[in-house]
């Protein structure tokens, strides 16, 4: 039998590690093993909505970003692929096609079905 922990989002017993994370092959979610050791509860990130956001997910921006230090505008409807949840302010780390690297606060996109 496996010392892994369960998931923290789904429950499944079939975590296995990476690295420095713990990832479920079941829902994708992945978490650091200091936070699983330290017996904190896992940070869950959500959408303006209330979804739950994953790694990989595919979000839309719902309102009109302006892009500190620059005239562009990252504007409503923004498709951006493959997101990667980080802690902090900006929790949102991806790539915009045509501005290139951003971070952005996870309450201005939608996840995409």
């Amino acid at each position: 039998m496996s010392d892994l922990p369960n998931c923290p989002q789904c429950k499944s017993e079939y975590t296995y590690e990476q690295g420095n994370m713990y990832v479920c092959p079941e829902c994708a979610h992945e978490w650091s093993k200091d936070a699983a050791d330290s017996g904190e509860p896992a940070r869950i990130w959500k959408d303006a909505n209330g979804n739950v956001l994953n790694d990989g997910d595919a979000v839309t921006v719902i309102k009109d970003l302006k892009i500190k230090g620059s005239s562009s505008v990252v504007k409503v409807g923004t498709k951006v692929k493959n997101i990667r949840l980080i802690d902090g302010d900006h929790d949102i780390d991806c790539k915009i096609d045509g501005i290139g690297a951003m971070q952005l606060k996870s309450e201005f996109v939608k996840l995409l079905k």
